[in-house]
């Protein structure tokens, strides 16, 4: 099998000796395994519950991905599900600091994109952006678990677009 017949993320052939089938499979590591931390702070952790609990993750995603909820110290995205009020700012700092690298973070449902139907309460973020950086966003009160599914689909394209590790 040459490295054009690979579904991998590097931008070019490969270059070098004999360590380029390694980095071919940690990209492909790399893409294809992302363990998940759910932070469940409002209605929306329902729906990811609903998704993480059914069929329809290991179904659409195959075992490739096999949505691992991992534990913090394991996990590379930190899915945020519902209202981030002003007390918990912090403590969801914490845990996106906790987080080992690389670490993504995708922000599920209205209240956690820009405050939702409470953001002009004097205690309610106006969004989880203010405090971390967020790679996607999936819009919705409450979102689908179909919505979820799509953004980590664009999760890993836009992991797959980043350059190959040296």
């Amino acid at each position: 099998m040459t490295w054009t017949e690979l579904p991998t993320p590097l931008l070019g052939p490969p270059t070098g000796p004999s360590a380029e089938p390694v980095r071919v499979w940690l990209d492909l590591d790399r893409r294809y395994h992302l363990s998940i931390y759910s932070l469940g702070l409002a209605c929306c952790a329902v729906e990811f519950v609903a998704l993480a609990t059914g069929q329809l993750l290991t179904a659409d995603l195959g075992p490739a991905l096999a949505a691992t909820t991992a534990g913090l110290d394991a996990a590379q995205v930190l899915v945020v599900s519902g209202t981030v009020t002003e007390k918990m700012a912090p403590v969801v700092r914490q845990v996106f600091d906790a987080m080992p690298e690389p670490r993504y973070v995708i922000s599920f449902g209205a209240c956690s994109n820009c405050g939702g139907p409470y953001w002009d309460s004097y205690c309610v973020t106006k969004g989880v952006d203010a405090i971390l950086p967020v790679d996607v966003y999936v819009p919705g009160c409450p979102p689908r678990p179909e919505a979820l599914l799509h953004g980590i689909e664009m999760l890993r394209d836009s992991i797959a677009a980043l350059p190959a590790a040296p």
